[in-house]
């Protein structure tokens, strides 16, 4: 089993997030001219892609754990910080979720501290990290069991908004 550290260098990599990033970054960010971002656009605030990384892997693993592993899953984040910490299930869950925190201050802190001009690329790099605490909200693995996010879709995409109409005099 790697260690912890290992185990989450790779693992952020693998969550999907960074990748996606860098997609919304390259097809969604245009300079005041309208010339869209280039590849250097990405390299602006690596803490702000890697912590979106952690939430999503942290959120990922807790549910995960929370819902049981099939066989043939490999070691999660909340395995490794057991394993190297000897520490119990929901104490290593509840690290974890101190770390999404942590995550997200540093999100927070990459966002403050940039330059305002690249404001509109890190609002999509953070609705992108709000995804994952939809899709696994309260420790549910609403990835893997679609069901539980149909009412939020249906609310979201089907249901009218209710119109208020002006009253007539």
């Amino acid at each position: 089993m790697p260690s912890f550290a290992e185990h989450l260098d790779v693992s952020c990599m693998s969550s999907g997030y960074p990748t996606m990033a860098l997609v919304a970054v390259l097809l969604c960010v245009r300079d005041g001219d309208g010339v869209a971002a280039s590849m250097e656009a990405s390299e602006w605030t690596p803490s702000l892609v890697r912590a979106g990384g952690e939430v999503t892997r942290f959120l990922n693993d807790v549910a995960s754990y929370k819902t049981g592993k099939s066989g043939k899953d490999g070691a999660s984040t909340i395995e490794c910080y057991m394993a190297e910490r000897g520490v119990g299930g929901e104490e290593a869950v509840a690290a974890v979720a101190a770390l999404v925190e942590s995550a997200w201050r540093t999100i927070n802190r990459a966002c403050v501290e940039m330059d305002p001009n690249l404001l509109p690329a890190a609002r999509l790099l953070v609705n992108l990290a709000t995804t994952p605490e939809v899709i696994y909200f309260g420790g549910r693995d609403g990835y893997t069991v679609g069901a539980d996010l149909k009412g939020l879709v249906t609310a979201l995409f089907l249901d009218p908004l209710p119109v208020n109409q002006p009253q007539q005099s």
